[in-house]
Order: C-alpha cells, then sequence, then structure tokens
C-alpha cells in the first residue's frame, strides 16, 4: 500500500484557522515599523528646533536655521542609511536566518536613537556631527527591520490572509508619523506653558532660554 506524502509546511499553515498568534506576528512586526517611521520621520521636526538653538544670530531680526548643507544632511543620512541596512540585513537574513537577526536591528534602532535624542558637543558644529552619526546607525537599524518584518510577517500568514496581514503591518508606519507629530505639539506645548518664553522679535536672548537643549 502506497504512503500519501505527508503535507508541507505552507500546506500545514494555510490549513490552520486564523488564531492568536498570527495576530502577535502582527503586533510584533508592526511595531518595528511603527518605531521605524517614527524615528525616521520625526527628525524633520527636530531641524526647525536645532536651527534655532544653534544658528541664531542674536543681531537678526529671524530667528537662525540650519544651512543648506548641515539640513541635507541631517534629514538624508538616515535615509541613506536604511538603504545600506536593506540591502545588508536582507541579504544577511537570507544566508543565516531572519528571526536572528531581528532582535539585532530592534536594538540598534533602540540604542541609537536613545543616543540620537543625547546628540553632544561644544559646538553647533559638533553636535550636529555627532547627530549625524548616531542618525546613520539608526537608519542602518531601520533598513534592517523593513525586509525582515514584513518577511517574517509573510511566513506566518496564511495564503487568504497574507496580503491583509502585511498590509495591517505596513499601516503601522503611518501610525508611527502621526504618533511623532502628536508627540511634538505636547512636547512644545508643555515648554512653552512651563517656560512662558516671550516670542523672538519682543526679546531675543528670553526666546531661547537653556531648557530648549533638552526639549
Amino acid at each position: 500500500m502506497e504512503k500519501k506524502p505527508s503535507p508541507g509546511v505552507l500546506a500545514i499553515l494555510d490549513a490552520v484557522k486564523t488564531q492568536w498568534y498570527h495576530f502577535t506576528a502582527v503586533v510584533i512586526a508592526g511595531m518595528g515599523f511603527f518605531n521605524d517611521a517614527y524615528d525616521l520621520f520625526c527628525i524633520s521636526l527636530v531641524t526647525k528646533l536645532l536651527g534655532r538653538i544653534y544658528y541664531t544670530d542674536p543681531n537678526s531680526p529671524k530667528p537662525g536655521s540650519l544651512p543648506p548643507n548641515v539640513s541635507t544632511a541631517v534629514n538624508g543620512v538616515a535615509l541613506y542609511s536604511t538603504l545600506v541596512g536593506q540591502l545588508f540585513f536582507g541579504w544577511l537574513g537570507d544566508k543565516l536566518g531572519r528571526k536572528k537577526f531581528y532582535g539585532m536591528t530592534l536594538a540598534i534602532m533602540v540604542f541609537f536613537s536613545i543616543a540620537s535624542g543625547l546628540s553632544f558637543g561644544r559646538n553647533p558644529a559638533g553636535v550636529i556631527a555627532i547627530l549625524c552619526f548616531f542618525c546613520f546607525w539608526l537608519g542602518f537599524g531601520i533598513g534592517g527591520d523593513y525586509p525582515l518584518s514584513t518577511t517574517i510577517m509573510s511566513e506566518y500568514a496564511k495564503k487568504k490572509t497574507c496580503g491583509t496581514f502585511i498590509a495591517a503591518v505596513f499601516t503601522m508606519q503611518g501610525f508611527g508619523i502621526m504618533c511623532g507629530r502628536i508627540v511634538a505639539l505636547i512636547i512644545s506645548s508643555a515648554f512653552d506653558h512651563t517656560l512662558n518664553v516671550p516670542p523672538y522679535p519682543a526679546n531675543i536672548a528670553a526666546s531661547l532660554p537653556p531648557q530648549a537643549d533638552y526639549v
């Protein structure tokens, strides 16, 4: 009597009903995309503040702003390194296993996102240089999260729900961008109400208190 061939792993996954671990995978992979968007796109909100703090001329009637080359470097360095991270971790995940390096990309993101907020220096050029250094490695980790998150999610999903689950993961990117804007508004509003800083034209020196460096 001939033995029936055993079903493959993919066939077994397709036969399984949608269970709690499917949603757990969506949340885990989605949180990666949420953090990616939050870290990657909130820098555009920070550049205006950086120009105001580090590039304001007391003799100028207008608040300071980042020079074009500095603004391009701050906004673009993480995007460039994201491409490098995608290629590197995508290749490494195929060679040595995606789950093994997924945690590594998350650790890189967490560490360098905190480090970016703690950038220091004796002068504006030093602060910007250190910030760009940390942002480069932050983007490198973010780039690694993109291919690993989507691939892991697609491997856990069934054929019928694969598109829905992957779309849910990518949706978290929009929530990350929105959350970054909301947090920026809350912190700015709290800072304004706490210190009651006067407008720049009214009092240039008082409009830039030392506490602004911690926002």
